[in-house]
């Protein structure tokens, strides 16, 4: 996935403007990390709502849960 934005920011760049100009480069890598970031947010409420996603985070809370109680008595 991160080759995958890398050579996507890498094609912006190249087509966008000069290779030794570097206006706009923070905004694109900005961009750029925000889109990987909604996909992993996706990704992951993907999973969790299909299938056994829901049941294996609520059994991880449960789990942490219980272990903070325990420590607190």
């Amino acid at each position: 996935m991160l080759l995958l934005i890398a050579r996507l920011h890498a094609f912006v760049l190249s087509r966008t403007r000069p290779a030794r100009d570097d206006r706009g480069q923070a905004t694109t890598e900005y961009a750029l990390v925000l889109l990987g970031a909604a996909v992993v947010a996706l990704l992951l409420v993907a999973w969790a709502t299909a299938g056994g996603g829901a049941g294996k985070i609520g059994a991880l809370l449960d789990r942490v849960l219980d272990s903070i109680t325990s420590k607190v008595k």
